[in-house]
């Protein structure tokens, strides 16, 4: 059984590449897993695709001719929130921070596991299933209190000393998963099964970055580094 048949086999991933060999390397392994693939060969292509094909998720990469990446997921996830998977050749943590900064939810650096991709993007859609599961089920969910920030699990928004923050899918998760168990210590393999929903290796990095994110966005005291172990969320002294 292939992980897109455990899900949704009619979803659609847009995959914006420039470089042909990868853009079709990765059509051809995600349409194996039964997903609907359609592929963008530069920045304003990509945009107008993701306009018109309302993708469920989008491959990105973060060097493009016309819009370099960066440009283009700003340019989506103003339209509409997606969840997006940047690719790039440069093994930078600038580079990641700046991506997850503008709205992407995940990175890999070139090369990478076509399997670990799979893995991924699948994590990316489990988890938009998971949050609009809960908000169906129309749960009440006590909002998460922590100094002045505050984590509404049903409206997924989070607010800092009153002012509206905005989180990626991705960044909401995690605060939400460290808020929910404050003070309890999280590995960052914990961090990976539990929020990403994959347990690979070279996704610890992943994890690094998305909490540094989170602290330039909330405040760099409100998630507290257990060095050795991992992370925990804590209200600030």
């Amino acid at each position: 059984m292939t992980l897109a048949a455990n899900s949704a086999p009619a979803r659609t991933i847009l995959v914006v590449e420039d470089e042909a060999p990868i853009a079709d390397a990765i059509a051809a392994r995600l349409r194996s897993e039964g997903y609907r693939v359609e592929i963008a060969g530069d920045g304003p292509t990509g945009v107008a695709r993701c306009a018109d094909l309302r993708p469920d998720a989008v491959v990105l990469d973060l060097m493009l001719p016309g819009l370099d990446g960066l440009e283009v997921c700003e340019r989506i996830q103003a339209d509409r929130a997606v969840p997006v998977l940047m690719l790039t050749a440069r093994d930078s943590e600038h580079d990641m921070l700046i991506g997850l900064g503008v709205g992407a939810d995940d990175y890999m650096t070139k090369p990478f596991s076509s399997r670990e991709l799979v893995a991924r993007i699948h994590a990316l859609l489990r988890r938009v299933d998971r949050a609009q599961a809960a908000s169906a089920s129309g749960r009440a969910k006590t909002a998460i209190v922590v100094g002045d920030i505050t984590i509404d699990p049903v409206a997924r928004r989070v607010h800092r000393d009153g002012e509206l923050v905005h989180l990626t899918p991705t960044e909401f998760d995690l605060a939400l998963h460290l808020g929910e168990s404050l003070g309890e210590v999280f590995t960052r393999e914990d961090l990976l099964t539990e929020v990403w929903g994959y347990d690979v290796a070279s996704g610890v990095r992943t994890v690094d970055s998305h909490v540094r994110a989170v602290r330039r966005k909330l405040g760099t005291d409100v998630i507290r580094t257990v060095h050795g172990v991992g992370y925990a969320m804590e209200a600030p002294a």
